[in-house]
């Protein structure tokens, strides 16, 4: 048992990585087998309905990835500010300036390639946006911002920190993530 649990984590972790960077139409299963080593006939066995499947198992990977990242700083930063600014800087050094190999986007690619043609596609990175905007929000209502102010500004994070990352992509580099970690400071000066 514990080899089909190691083959589908496999498929998983990799469709997840290739997904991240090349996109749910610049990825085929093919790719998926080729990098991962697993045979087509163990993909279909944990994956019968195929790569839709797998790109919502992939989805709920990468999200629990970002939220143990969130929640690593989160808890080691109890300042808000501090702590949103830390994450975000984290990302740009982590994505961009530590490697030249590029993870991608977290969901962001998938989400703009199937939200119109996939409704459980559209769903699950639904989901993990919701689930990281609530990590952002119990941040700020600890910190005594407002409900309506917490999930508001839970949003605009996210927005920019998912918009930053499609930034430094095309720049090459984590300078636009650093300049949104700059006006944390001001877009939460206000409670």
């Amino acid at each position: 048992m514990a080899d089909k649990k190691n083959s589908r984590d496999i498929l998983i972790e990799v469709a997840s990585r290739l997904f991240r960077i090349h996109g749910y139409y610049g990825v085929g299963l093919n790719d998926i087998i080729e990098e991962s080593g697993i045979p087509k006939g163990s993909l279909y066995h944990y994956f019968p309905k195929g790569k839709e499947e797998l790109a919502i198992a992939a989805i709920h990977y990468t999200k629990e990835i970002v939220i143990g990242e969130i929640q690593e700083v989160f808890t080691s930063i109890e300042d808000p500010v501090q702590a949103i600014q830390t994450h975000i800087y984290q990302l740009s050094e982590g994505i961009f300036d530590k490697t030249n190999a590029f993870p991608g986007l977290s969901i962001g690619t998938i989400a703009g390639e199937k939200h119109s043609t996939s409704e459980p596609i559209r769903i699950a990175c639904h989901a993990a946006f919701e689930e990281w905007q609530s990590m952002y929000t119990k941040k700020l209502l600890g910190a005594g911002y407002s409900d309506k102010q917490s999930k508001d500004l839970s949003i605009v994070i996210n927005a920019l920190i998912e918009g930053g990352i499609v930034y430094s992509l095309t720049a090459t580099n984590g300078a636009p993530l650093r300049a949104i970690a700059e006006q944390i400071p001001l877009l939460l000066s206000i409670k």
